[in-house]
């Protein structure tokens, strides 16, 4: 067949979804798919420490690999709760080489960050926070400046402590314009809403931090995370190493609904997870306390859709073209 000459400018310019001026085609581009200010459009680094305690690293590798999720980073490292880096990483990596030897593709290496947590200034100014200048945060930082749009920026889905978070933070302010914080953490107690326990409390000054300067998404519509792979089920899983990875974690899922931190990665995922959304800021410290404002740069979600999640999650590990 004989090559095809030069594209007129303006139907490259249509193609790549712009016009001669520069706008978009596509009215939507810059509307979130759902509630939240990040979606599956959105380059996300998913970060925790334990590998074993829930299926954060499970889901967001299958959303990966089946096109749902533009997973570019994958930051692991210790706290209180998982104190060893070493095992902590260990895990991970044996979930990606499951992942990997089952066919699945886009999975970024494991990064591991050695991430103490921040000291608190005696006089409070964020500002003079000394900063970790961790491996995680600097890879949050490369990502932002390579992946980061105005209309869908970087999501950082955490299951752990915001000390990278906030580290990068320090070292580049302009990150809260770029990145989108969306963090299983935290609770209900009646009509308060606190992000402590779980997470927030394993470095309260770098929730702090987060909560007050960044663009902020708390999911406490946890579930209870034992009922997605239950025993009827166990014979539905896939033929592969990762089928088999994910029958042998089952037995290390905690059974505790506030340690499913896979609702971070499904928020961003899937554009219906999140429900019951209220925007809010931060009221107090000590422990850091949410309190309603329309206006305010955190988002709360209540409650999740994880029966639809779940019909979701099983058809893609029941679909062929996800180990291809």
């Amino acid at each position: 067949m004989r090559p095809l000459g030069p594209l007129p400018a303006l139907l490259i310019m249509t193609a790549l979804g712009t016009t001669a001026c520069g706008s978009q085609l596509d009215a939507g581009y810059d509307i979130p798919h759902g509630a939240l200010p990040v979606d599956e459009r959105s380059a996300t680094i998913v970060m925790n420490e334990g590998a074993l305690d829930n299926w954060q690293g499970e889901y967001a590798a299958l959303f990966a690999a089946s096109g749902q999720l533009r997973m570019v980073g994958l930051i692991v490292n210790a706290s209180s709760a998982y104190p060893s880096l070493e095992s902590n990483v260990g895990g991970f990596r044996q979930m990606v080489t499951a992942a990997r030897d089952s066919g699945m593709k886009h999975l970024p290496d494991v990064t591991a960050s050695v991430a103490p947590a921040l000291t608190r200034p005696h006089d409070d100014v964020i500002e003079e926070t000394v900063p970790n200048r961790s491996e995680g945060a600097r890879l949050i930082l490369q990502a932002a400046a390579e992946y980061a749009t105005p209309a869908h920026p970087l999501a950082l889905a955490t299951g752990g402590a915001l000390t990278d978070i906030a580290d990068a933070y320090l070292l580049d302010p302009s990150l809260a314009q770029r990145a989108v914080v969306v963090a299983s953490l935290g609770r209900i107690a009646g009509a308060d809403v606190y992000a402590d326990i779980p997470n927030g409390d394993l470095d309260s000054w770098a929730t702090f931090i987060v909560a007050s300067r960044m663009r902020y998404v708390q999911v406490n519509g946890f579930y209870d995370q034992l009922q997605d792979i239950p025993d009827a089920r166990l014979a539905e899983l896939p033929q592969n190493p990762f089928g088999q990875w994910l029958a042998q974690k089952r037995a290390s899922i905690l059974n505790l609904l506030t340690a499913c931190d896979q609702v971070s990665v499904l928020s961003v995922a899937l554009p219906y997870f999140a429900l019951d959304v209220t925007h809010m800021r931060v009221e107090a410290t000590d422990p850091v306390k949410l309190t309603p404002d329309s206006s305010g740069s955190i988002w709360h979600v209540a409650q999740t859709d994880i029966d639809r999640a779940r019909a979701e999650i099983w058809a893609k590990l029941n679909d062929p073209s996800t180990f291809r």
